[in-house]
């Protein structure tokens, strides 16, 4: 499985680069705020909603800490998509958040 550490997500976004962000935690964790332009698909849902996902796009993954991320990125890695987790989640995020 990829990985990725936060720092380098932030200071991707901080040089203009876009990041296709997935989110998965739950919709009430995201309202607390979450990296800016990250779409929030919990992870319950990933099955449901793979098909709005781009087989040609490279993702990043995202939860609270890392663990739920890891689970979507092993998913999505099984259906043929290029996924990333972001290692330490939320909890290592020192960058902006929108809410």
């Amino acid at each position: 499985m990829k990985t990725i550490d936060s720092k380098t997500v932030q200071e991707k976004l901080a040089n203009g680069e876009e990041l296709n962000l997935i989110d998965v935690r739950e919709v009430e964790e995201v309202q607390e705020g979450k990296i800016p332009g990250a779409v929030n698909i919990p992870l319950g849902l990933i099955e449901f909603r793979e098909n709005e996902l781009d087989q040609n796009k490279e993702y990043i993954m995202v939860c609270r800490s890392g663990g739920r991320s890891g689970q979507a990125t092993q998913f999505l890695q099984t259906k043929g998509y290029d996924v990333t987790n972001m290692e330490g989640g939320m909890l290592s995020w020192e960058g902006p958040v929108e809410k």
